[in-house]
């Protein structure tokens, strides 16, 4: 007896609805909530699918259990306490300066913050650039072409008038002690 083998294009039914049925829970969604927009064959897989049509009445079981049920009632001074709990939070001092800033920022308008944030961004654009620039060197001369530095240190002494006499003082007092 020669064995019977299955060519790939010849499939078993139920194999090619496998292979339809994938993709089908998003189209199922949409057959139940808009069956007009539905595609065809959609409606045709559903038709011929026991798989697909129980799963679709499973889900307007779900539906029709979900448009049954109704929600509890607000309370109806629920809006009144919350505006009135609200208010005793905004309206109470904070314990400490930290809580006192944050509470600023989280309860009152955003526009007292942009003349900080001016300030603070002009400052920093000054301090950058400034040391960018190397501004903070003002004081210092910068030193003559082909000096070296202790002739820059020598010139920068005898121009300092403290500096010379508390030298002088000193070798005032070494010539008295000898």
């Amino acid at each position: 007896m020669i064995p019977m083998e299955r060519m790939p294009e010849e499939r078993m039914p139920e194999e090619r609805m496998k292979d339809a049925c994938t993709g089908m829970g998003e189209k199922l969604v949409n057959l139940l909530l808009d069956p007009a927009t539905a595609p065809a064959k959609v409606q045709m897989h559903v038709q011929g699918c026991s798989r697909c049509r129980h799963e679709l009445d499973e889900l307007r079981a779900t539906m029709a259990l979900l448009d049954t049920w109704v929600g509890p009632e607000p309370n109806p001074y629920f809006m009144t306490r919350l505006d009135a709990r609200l208010r005793e939070e905004r309206e109470a001092e904070p314990a400490g300066w930290l809580a006192r800033l944050r509470a600023r920022f989280i309860y009152q308008s955003a526009t007292h913050v942009r003349p900080l944030a001016a300030m603070a961004m002009t400052v920093l654009l000054l301090v950058g650039g400034g040391a960018y620039l190397g501004v903070t060197n003002w004081d210092q001369l910068p030193a003559a072409p082909g000096q070296t530095a202790v002739v820059h240190d020598l010139q920068t002494m005898d121009s300092n008038a403290q500096l010379l006499d508390q030298l002088e003082a000193l070798s005032t007092s070494n010539d008295d002690g000898n």
